[in-house]
C-alpha cells in the first residue's frame, strides 16, 4: 500500500508499541528498555494486566461468574508472566486480594461494553518493514463492522495520550493485512474515556517515517555508544534510568 522509507543498515532491533510510545516521550528511556534495563514493577501495570487477560478471555467466550472470580485471577496469574511480576512486586495475601477486588470491579464495568462484531481478542501483529527491522505489538480485541476493521486497545485508567500508539498498531495492521483499519480507538474501561482515530495513507506514512527516523538514531546511538535525548515528563516515575537522569528525576519531584 506504501513504500516503507529507507532505513540505514545496523544492528537488529525490536520495536513494540510500547518502545515506539516511549522513544515518542524520550528516546533515552527507550534506548535504556532495548538494552534491558526496565523500571520497577507497578501494582497500577500488574493489575492492568491481569484485566486484559480477563478481559480477552470474556470476549473469547468464557465469562466469569462471581464466585469463580477469585479462582480465576489466581489461574490467570500463574500461568503467565504475571506470577513473574507478582514475585518482583512482593505482594502479601491480603494485598492480592485488593487487587483482585479492584479488577473485579473493572471487569463488571468491561461486561457492559458491546462485543458486536468481535473477531479476535490479543492479536499478534509481527512485521519485517527492513533488514533487520521487527515490528511487533498485540492488539487488544478486532471487530468487523460493515465498513471495516475497527482496532480497539483497553485502558484500566485514564487514556493519556494514546495516539502515537493507536498510529502504530494502523501502521502494523497495514503492512501485515496489505489494508487500512477503517478505525483504531482506545477506550478506558474505568472511566469510559475514548480516543478514536481513523487512520489514512498519509497518517500510514507519518509513522513508517517515525519510525525510520527512529531506527536511525538507535542504531546510530549503539554504533557511537551514547545517549540520544532525555526529556521529563509523567512517564519518568518507573524509568529504568530514572537514578542517573537529572531531567527524570526534577519532572518526578515537579510531579509532572
Amino acid at each position: 500500500m506504501f513504500d516503507f522509507p529507507p532505513i540505514a543498515p545496523g544492528e537488529p532491533v525490536r520495536i513494540s508499541a510500547s518502545t515506539f510510545v516511549a522513544f515518542r516521550q524520550c528516546p533515552d528511556s527507550a534506548l535504556a528498555r532495548l538494552q534491558g534495563e526496565w523500571g520497577p514493577e507497578s501494582r497500577a501495570a500488574f493489575s492492568g494486566g491481569l484485566a486484559h487477560r480477563l478481559f480477552a478471555r470474556h470476549l473469547s467466550g468464557e465469562p466469569i461468574e462471581g464466585q469463580d472470580f477469585g479462582r480465576v485471577c489466581r489461574s490467570e496469574i500463574g500461568g503467565s508472566n504475571l506470577n513473574y511480576k507478582l514475585g518482583a512486586l512482593g505482594l502479601k495475601p491480603s494485598e492480592l486480594g485488593r487487587v483482585i477486588d479492584e479488577v473485579g470491579a473493572i471487569y463488571e464495568r468491561f461486561k457492559k461494553i458491546p462485543a458486536d462484531g468481535f473477531v479476535g481478542a490479543e492479536v499478534a501483529l509481527m512485521v519485517e518493514p527492513a533488514e533487520s527491522v521487527t515490528l511487533v505489538g498485540s492488539v487488544d480485541a478486532v471487530f468487523m463492522g460493515d465498513e471495516g476493521v475497527r482496532l480497539v486497545d483497553w485502558k484500566t485508567g485514564e487514556l493519556g495520550e494514546v495516539v502515537d500508539q493507536l498510529h502504530f498498531y494502523a501502521l502494523l495492521w497495514t503492512i501485515e493485512k496489505d489494508e487500512l483499519p477503517q478505525m483504531v480507538e482506545a477506550v478506558s474501561v474505568r472511566t469510559g474515556e475514548r480516543v478514536t482515530e481513523v487512520p489514512d495513507s498519509a497518517t500510514v506514512a507519518t509513522t513508517a517515517g517515525q519510525v525510520a527516523d527512529m531506527v536511525g538514531r538507535l542504531r546510530s546511538a549503539w554504533e557511537e555508544d551514547r545517549g540520544i535525548e532525555r526529556r521529563g515528563g509523567p512517564w519518568c516515575k518507573f524509568c529504568g534510568i530514572l537514578d542517573s537522569c537529572a531531567e527524570g528525576r526534577a519532572a518526578t519531584r515537579l510531579g509532572v
